[in-house]
């Protein structure tokens, strides 16, 4: 069995936070690989699912972020888990905004989080660094990380968590290179139109408007939609 471990703050408070993207990305990943309803258990939030033809327990630990490492503990040793087998999904601020990097070890980097699974398992687990971006000063950390996306987030973040959910079974599998190609993959743009076919289009006649029928903009649907509705207009002061 493995364990994927989502790292966040607990409650209704915490939820759209920066800090809460471990969180989400565990939630996509659930939903897109049918995991069981979410029980209380290890001191937190847990389910199962195949992922990958792998065994996976989905922990999202209720203990708040300085105390992961007292959910994640119990969970490894209880199922005897043993750390390379641990991939924990968090935030993290030296990358742009929807950027993803795998980590195996290594220093914490100031995150109290990934401190706290440090303290009670050793290092040695994989760390998919989830991109928030750095506020731009050290004052300004905690205020960036506890606040909640931005509405202008809500593209990039439900491109990137569904890109994280489709490639999931590559991490599963151990095979990091290709979980991260493919969520570089799946998280690009649509190919531009070539410049002869924008040409003709701009040459080519248009009908004219119909005035009876006024347009209206699509209104957005499915995640990306329900991120929309719950994100803020900006960040709070």
């Amino acid at each position: 069995m493995q364990l994927f471990v989502g790292l966040g703050n607990p409650g209704e408070k915490y939820a759209r936070n920066r800090h809460n993207i471990g969180f989400l990305a565990l939630d996509r990943i659930a939903d897109a690989h049918h995991g069981q309803p979410w029980r209380k258990k290890f001191h937190g939030l847990a389910t199962e699912a195949e992922i990958g033809g792998q065994r996976v327990l989905l922990l999202k630990p209720e203990t708040y972020m300085n105390d992961s490492g007292r959910s994640v503990a119990d969970a490894a040793r209880f199922l005897k888990i043993p750390l390379t087998k641990i991939a924990v999904f968090h935030d993290e601020l030296d990358l742009t905004p929807g950027k993803v990097k795998v980590k195996i070890g290594g220093g914490d980097a100031g995150h109290n989080g990934l401190r706290s699974i440090t303290a009670h398992m050793g290092a040695d687990y994989r760390r998919i660094r989830l991109g928030i971006g750095h506020p731009g000063s050290k004052d300004a950390v905690v205020h960036h990380v506890l606040n909640d996306f931005a509405k202008a987030d809500a593209e990039w973040l439900d491109d990137l968590l569904a890109a994280i959910a489709k490639a999931a079974p590559n991490l599963a599998r151990g095979d990091d290179a290709r979980f991260l190609t493919d969520v570089a993959r799946w998280q690009q743009p649509a190919a531009p139109a070539s410049k002869t076919k924008a040409a003709d289009t701009a040459a080519a006649p248009q009908p004219a408007p119909d005035k009876a029928t006024p347009k209206s903009d699509p209104a957005p649907t499915g995640f990306g939609a329900a991120l929309k509705k719950w994100l803020p207009g900006g960040s709070k002061s």
